[in-house]
């Protein structure tokens, strides 16, 4: 495959793309982490599904409609987590489901034309172009300027938001710009691992690193490089075998992180 990687333009988008999604997930995925945000991310992942299916049966760019539903659907739960007593896990659960049913029943209305969805489900990687390689590059770019220009004030919000509040933080402004990272960081990996398998790709290289690391930097930088591990190695045997890059990145994170924590337990 590493000559194949000079030959093929197709191969050398999507390394450029697991470079970019290893940084925004070695970022976002910590964040998510601190923040006990994982299940909000994989409802917002799902309700990126019905903005495909509006995409599709109004013929614009399903992208478009993918940021557009996760993004209302993740600032209308933001608010109502502040907002409402009642628990955020069940406008989670009801989101993800209406994304999902959404989607259904726009691509039901689409008359004679089935599209093909599994790219947006599981992930491919090879099928990446060169626009999706610019606008995944603005978006890493930023998410990680978002992030490091204010990283002493996401320091202390991640950790304790009442803290936050007396030292003068917009706390407010940073738990809703939070959720608009979050949606980023999904539309931008729905194209390497797909809406289904998005929750295993923010979670795994954070929590690996969690294993090894304790600072918060260095969980960070080992995220990245662990993320980076995974992309390289599930495009690897997607080539080889021909089979979906998404799945594969994630059989291969999932067993990582067995292996890991198995060894860690060990030594312990």
């Amino acid at each position: 495959m590493f000559s194949a990687l000079f030959e093929y333009q197709f191969l050398q988008y999507a390394f450029i793309v697991i470079v970019l999604s290893s940084i925004v997930c070695g970022i976002a995925g910590n964040l998510i982490i601190e923040k006990k945000m994982l299940m909000i991310s994989g409802g917002l992942a799902h309700t990126a599904y019905g903005g495909i299916g509006l995409a599709y049966f109004l013929e614009f760019d399903p992208m478009l409609g993918a940021f557009f539903f996760s993004l209302c659907s993740a600032l209308f739960i933001a608010f109502l987590y502040k907002k409402s007593h009642v628990s955020h896990d069940i406008f989670i659960a009801l989101f993800w489901a209406l994304g999902m049913a959404l989607g259904v029943i726009f691509i039901g209305l689409i008359p004679d034309y089935t599209p093909n969805i599994e790219a947006y489900l599981f992930g491919n990687l090879l099928t990446v172009s060169k626009t999706d390689v610019w606008a995944m590059f603005g978006l890493a770019v930023f998410i990680v300027l978002s992030v490091f220009a204010f990283y002493k004030d996401w320091q202390v919000f991640l950790f304790d938001e009442e803290f936050a509040r007396l030292q003068g933080i917009a706390v407010t402004f940073y738990h809703y710009f939070l959720y608009v990272l979050v949606t980023l960081c999904i539309i931008l990996l729905i194209r390497v691992v797909g809406i289904i398998l998005v929750l295993a790709l923010l979670s795994a290289p954070a929590a690996s690193a969690a294993l090894c690391m304790r600072s918060f930097k260095g969980r960070i930088v080992v995220s990245v490089l662990f993320s980076f591990l995974f992309g390289f190695s599930g495009l690897w045997l997607s080539y080889v075998l021909d089979i979906s890059s998404g799945a594969c990145i994630v059989v291969f994170a999932f067993c990582f992180y067995s292996a890991l924590l198995g060894i860690m337990r060990n030594r312990a």
